[in-house]
C-alpha cells in the first residue's frame, strides 16, 4: 500500500508525538523495569516447557527439600520436584487464567459503559445500580461463592475473574463516554445522520482506548493477584498443575522446614505483580493527556 503526501502529512505528527513520549519515558527508570519485567514472563510463559531443567511433574523422593544447589537452583519440594522448573512453567497458568479473564472483563466491561452511557437515562441508571450492586460484595468472597457453586476449573475461573472486573471497567468506559458524547465530533456525526452504532464504535471507540489501555494493565494485576489468592485456597487451577498460588498454599506445611518452598513461588508472584503495576503506570504516561509531563 503506497501512502500519498496527505496521508504522510497526517501520519508524521502522529509518530513524532508517540516518539517523544517515549523519549521522555526513559526518565522513568521503574516504567522500563517494569515492561522489561513484563516481556521477561511473557518470554517465560511460552518457552517454559523447553527451558525447564526438568519436567515439572518429575518426582524423586530421595531429593525432597533439598535447599537450592547448582542441579537445583530453587531446590526442591516436599516431593523432590524441582522448584525452578515448576515456577518457569507455572508462569503460562498464571498468564493465561489471568490474561483471559482480563480481555473477558475489559470486553463486556467496555460495551456496557459504551451502550449505558450513550443511551443515558433510566437504562443507564439501571445497569449502574447493577454494577454497583456486584462492587459492593468483596471481589475475593464472591469468587469463593461462585466457585464452590461451579466446582475449581479453570475455564470457571477465567469466567469469574471476567465477571468480577466488568463493573469496574463499565464505570471507567461509561465515565469516558459521557465526556465524549458532547464533544463537536459527535454531534457533527449526529448532523451527518450517521447511526448510534457507527458513532460509538468509529468516533468515540478510539477516544475510549488509550484509557481502556490503562484500565487493562490496572485489571490484569488485580487478576494474577485473585488467580493466585484463589489457587492458594484450593479453588483455581487443580494439581498437578503448577500454579503459583496452589503452591504457595502446598508449601504452608514445609515453611519452617524449607523456606524456599514458598519463597520462589511467592517472590514470583510479586515481581510480576510490581512489573504490571510499573508498566501500567509507564502506559498511563504515554496514552492519557496529561500522563507524561514535559518538566
Amino acid at each position: 500500500m503506497v501512502l500519498t503526501n496527505s496521508s504522510k502529512k497526517q501520519n508524521e505528527p502522529k509518530i513524532s508525538r508517540l516518539s517523544a513520549k517515549l523519549k521522555r519515558l526513559r526518565r522513568y527508570p521503574t516504567t522500563l523495569i517494569g515492561f522489561s519485567i513484563v516481556i521477561l514472563f511473557l518470554l517465560v510463559a511460552v518457552l517454559g516447557p523447553w527451558i525447564a531443567p526438568y519436567k515439572y511433574t518429575d518426582q524423586n523422593l530421595a531429593m525432597r527439600l533439598q535447599p537450592p544447589s547448582e542441579s537445583h537452583i530453587f531446590g526442591t519440594d516436599q516431593f523432590g520436584r524441582d522448584i525452578f522448573s515448576r515456577v518457569l512453567v507455572g508462569s503460562r497458568d498464571v498468564l493465561v487464567v489471568a490474561g483471559s479473564g482480563t480481555s473477558l472483563a475489559i470486553f463486556f466491561g467496555m460495551l456496557v459503559g459504551l451502550f449505558s452511557a450513550y443511551r443515558g437515562g433510566l437504562f443507564d441508571e439501571i445497569v449502574m445500580r447493577i454494577m454497583d450492586v456486584i462492587l459492593s460484595i468483596p471481589p475475593l468472597l464472591l469468587a469463593m461463592v461462585i466457585l464452590f457453586s461451579l466446582g475449581p476449573s479453570r475455564l470457571n475461573v477465567i469466567i469469574v475473574v471476567g465477571f468480577l472486573y466488568i463493573p469496574m471497567v463499565a464505570r471507567v468506559v461509561r465515565s469516558v463516554v459521557l465526556e465524549l458524547k458532547t464533544r463537536q465530533f459527535v454531534e457533527a456525526a449526529r448532523l451527518r445522520g450517521e447511526s448510534s452504532l457507527y458513532i460509538l464504535f468509529n468516533e468515540i471507540l478510539p477516544n475510549v482506548l488509550p484509557h481502556l489501555a490503562v484500565e487493562a494493565s490496572m485489571r490484569f494485576s488485580y487478576s494474577i493477584f485473585l488467580v493466585a489468592s484463589l489457587g492458594f485456597l484450593g479453588l483455581g487451577v487443580q494439581p498437578p498443575s503448577p500454579d503459583w498460588g496452589l503452591m504457595v498454599g502446598d508449601a504452608r506445611t514445609w515453611f519452617h522446614q524449607a523456606r524456599w518452598v514458598l519463597f520462589f513461588p511467592a517472590g514470583a508472584i510479586a515481581l510480576l505483580v510490581v512489573g504490571v503495576g510499573f508498566m501500567s503506570d509507564g502506559l498511563r504516561r504515554m496514552l492519557l493527556p496529561g500522563g507524561v509531563s514535559d518538566v
